[in-house]
């Protein structure tokens, strides 16, 4: 049985845009909630979303990807999503948070099963981002997410939202 062999391409333009997209998302926090309890919290998250930004931004520019055409527009979403959470208050920051890593999670998981065993050094760098991606949600939860007002309306169209945005930035 031979393995068909995988098409990075999509897979690192889409994590490009997740991981921009989550620094937006915690910029945007974190200027409504820059002296609440949370802050230092969304810091950390936020300072290891842009390691991970950083990386797969070496990782488009090594094998020559296109970024998302949509990045101006993740930009803008992103922030905007982040803020608004932020605006109804640092629980519903939390569910945030908690809902955008839980379907980072599912996303990565399906990346590391479509990869199987190519491509060790992406699949390593995946493995450690998906773990940090569910210490996010694990400490949101910690934080309160569930408690936001209207958490499972909040949570499941911000969920929705991302499974649109990964669907989008793999293809344009």
């Amino acid at each position: 049985m031979v393995l068909e062999k995988v098409d990075i391409a999509p897979l690192l333009r889409v994590n490009l845009a997740g991981e921009y997209g989550a620094k937006r998302i915690y910029e945007g926090q974190l200027d409504i909630l820059k002296n609440s309890p949370s802050a230092p919290l969304l810091k950390h998250m936020k300072a290891q979303e842009e390691v991970h930004l950083q990386a797969f931004e070496e990782w488009v520019v090594k094998n020559r990807v296109r970024p998302t055409l949509l990045q101006p527009l993740w930009h803008v979403a992103g922030y905007a999503l982040g803020a608004g959470t932020a605006l109804l208050g640092e629980k519903a920051a939390m569910a945030c948070t908690a809902a955008v890593e839980e379907v980072i999670n599912d996303h990565y998981e399906k990346q590391l099963h479509r990869l199987k065993k190519q491509n060790p050094p992406l699949r390593k760098i995946i493995k450690k981002f998906q773990k940090e991606e569910q210490e996010h949600r694990d400490l949101a939860l910690e934080k309160g997410a569930e408690e936001a007002p209207a958490y499972a309306l909040l949570s499941k169209g911000i969920k929705t939202a991302s499974r649109l945005a990964i669907w989008l930035s793999e293809r344009v």
